[in-house]
């Protein structure tokens, strides 16, 4: 194989990322310079330093301290310990490596969870004469905390218990015990002398009883390709290129699926629909590209996005976010404070947000919750973040590119903690900000059993039944403006009704209240009777709050397609409480209301309305005419003659 072969070999080794961690004097520096230098990773001048200062240290001969391949810092040289995370490169003719060398003390725990990050597989390093220490289990969280799939239990220093298989069993079975709760898929135990070199490159001749991997094969050959989310297609648009005239690209990388050329994509958050033209390297075109590759895109339309913005399959929806629970590594001297203000970086997009709530911490020994209403440096713990503007989100379990952020300090700039978006708490599951739409109910739309048909009754009031659903804050003109409608329509000869708060809330909702639960279910029973009445050919202006997307989401899959439309009063909060027709908002400050929305609860705006009417700048007659325009485009009613069917 000549060299051309060999780079070209080389370039298509697949890469794996791994932390190694450990506690102190456990070896992990020893070990790593040991990886490095048998795997040949270490230069010729580097290695003649590395024996000087190795003959300085008292040793002779071909022997010298692998620690100090690694251990670069001065102050770490002094102390004898790791104390920043430093990233270590080599390759072999299987794969290619970055080591995440992290520090082990508790102390350094921000400096472990920046390691360990973005890696596909964790080391732990055992004393064999010591076994599973609380930092031992400490790291073993931190690295199942940040979702890493593949966990290899390195028990070190086994030529000072005599290369005995007891030793190692009994460390085996007791860590294996812990790491049984942790969200880890694979764990694996490999016995080693780092500094003899057991186990590590070559098999130990020392240990027969041994019959798996030694610890570099473990590592060239652990398959990670699945680990990878290669089904949810998250492409953040990082920027966009204008390099001619003619060209219009989307850079960014692939944070999870798969961008195949001609496929149908979805822009976020303004729901246009396009095709992928090309998928453009820095070598050229490419059919189909992967996580975490990065790519520039052409589309076959020219849509509406930005950075920020995300591309997705239209049947694989993230959830938009205004309120999330995560789990924060606190990262900073200053300890978190509830209601203070800070950034959100989360893929490419950053957002102001609210601290609101600590719920616990987490002790990171015994993985024992603890009360606590604040965070304090290298803390673990969960807390509430309330965003001013929504993001497009997933768990950080489902996905670790759209699941993950950082918290920005607004004053000082500095990165105060890194989080994990987690599933909402059970008691607000109701309050859900995703916006994934449900398959369509159609059936519960579908035709009675009679002689008399829906089409009948559409042909007989010369127009389609449907479901005008105006949503918005209190105060930004849904009823007013579903009056107004009513009368124009019922002017020209159509018919329409009115559902609203004020008679349903009287009638069929009077027993419900404004938890989460219950406005839940008034959106519900709005919705089956919405859909009843336009089953009968209606068309029903349904004027609500509903300030979740999901329970809006809901009522159009009572309906066929086409006969649902989402019309979206984007008023401000502070016209909305100008205007506080019925005087909610001066309640809801005056604290007589409670859980009133967009004062104390959640309003989730729609991600793609049919419609969206800014009513603070439009006259009442534009509003109704964009309405009356909506209609006839889709066909609900004609401008010239009555409906054919």
């Amino acid at each position: 194989m000549d060299n051309g072969d060999v780079l070209s070999h080389d370039a298509r080794n697949d890469l794996l990322r791994f932390t190694l961690v450990g506690s102190v004097d456990d070896g992990k520096s020893t070990l790593i310079g040991r990886l490095l230098h048998d795997a040949s990773g270490v230069h010729e001048d580097q290695l003649a330093s590395i024996r000087k200062a190795s003959e300085r240290k008292g040793m002779t001969g071909d022997e010298i301290d692998f620690s100090l391949i690694t251990d670069g810092l001065k102050a770490e040289r002094e102390q004898g310990i790791t104390i920043d995370v430093a990233y270590r490169y080599f390759t072999t003719p299987r794969r290619k490596f970055i080591i995440a060398d992290t520090p082990g003390h508790e102390q350094y725990t921000r400096n472990m969870v920046t390691g360990a990050s973005t890696a596909d597989l964790a080391v732990i390093l055992l004393d064999a004469r010591h076994g599973a220490l609380p930092q031992s289990r400490r790291h073993g969280f931190v690295a199942s905390l940040l979702g890493v799939s593949h966990m290899v239990v390195a028990v070190n220093k086994m030529d000072l218990v005599g290369y005995s298989h007891d030793v190692f069993e009994r460390v085996r079975v007791e860590y294996a015990a812990f790491a049984a709760k942790l969200q880890v898929h694979d764990t694996s135990f490999i016995p080693i002398s780092a500094l003899c070199g057991d186990n590590v490159v070559e098999r130990s001749a020392r240990m027969p009883w041994y019959q798996g991997s030694t610890l570099l094969n473990y590592l060239e050959t652990v398959h990670i390709a699945s680990d990878r989310n290669l089904i949810d297609l998250r492409f953040p648009i990082q920027y966009v290129l204008s390099a001619q005239q003619d060209f219009r690209g989307y850079c960014g990388s692939v944070a999870s699926g798969v961008l195949r050329r001609g496929d149908e994509v979805l822009g976020l958050p303004s729901g246009q629909r396009t095709r992928i033209k090309t998928v453009v390297t820095f070598d050229g075109e490419i059919d189909e590209a992967y996580p975490p590759q990065a790519v520039t895109l052409t589309l076959e339309d020219d849509i509406d996005l930005s950075r920020g913005d995300m591309l997705v399959h239209p049947n694989n929806l993230p959830n938009l976010d205004e309120t999330i629970d995560t789990m924060l590594v606190w990262m900073d001297e200053d300890a978190s404070e509830a209601g203070k203000r800070y950034l959100i970086k989360q893929t490419t997009r950053m957002v102001p947000a609210v601290l609101t709530k600590v719920h616990y911490a987490i002790d990171v020994n015994t993985l024992h919750r603890k009360q606590s209403e604040r965070l304090n440096l290298n803390d673990i713990g969960r807390a509430v973040m309330e965003l001013r503007r929504p993001l497009l989100t997933d768990t950080y379990a489902k996905n670790r590119a759209t699941g993950s952020l950082i918290l920005v300090d607004r004053m000082t700039n500095r990165t105060v903690a890194a989080g994990m978006i987690i599933d909402r708490d059970p008691a607000v599951k109701s309050a859900r900000s995703s916006f994934t739409v449900p398959p369509l109910k159609s059936a519960q739309f579908a035709e009675r059993s009679g002689d008399v048909l829906r089409v009948d009754r559409e042909r007989l009031l010369g127009q389609k039944g449907a479901v005008l659903w105006f949503t918005g804050l209190s105060g930004s003109g849904k009823s007013t403006l579903a009056l107004a409608v009513e009368k124009r329509l019922m002017g020209e000869g159509r018919l329409a009704y009115i559902l609203d708060g004020d008679n349903l809330r009287n009638s069929l909702c009077a027993d419900l209240a404004f938890s989460p639960e219950d406005r839940a279910e008034n959106i519900r029973r709005a919705g089956e009777v919405a859909a009843l009445f336009a089953d009968a050919g209606v068309i029903t202006l349904a004027a609500f709050i509903s300030p979740y997307r999901a329970d809006r989401e809901r009522v159009r899959g009572l309906l066929p397609e086409g006969r649902f439309f989402e019309i979206f009063l984007d008023v401000p909060l502070e016209i909305c409480e100008g205007r506080d027709p019925k005087g909610l908002y001066r309640k809801a400050r005056a604290g007589q209301l409670r859980d009133f929305t967009g004062f104390d609860a959640p309003y989730e705006p729609p991600v793609c309305p049919d419609l969206t009417l800014a009513t603070h700048q439009l006259s009442l007659d534009e509003a109704i005419h964009r309405i009356e325009a909506l209609l006839e485009s889709r066909g609900i009613v004609e401008t010239s003659g009555r409906y054919e069917s």
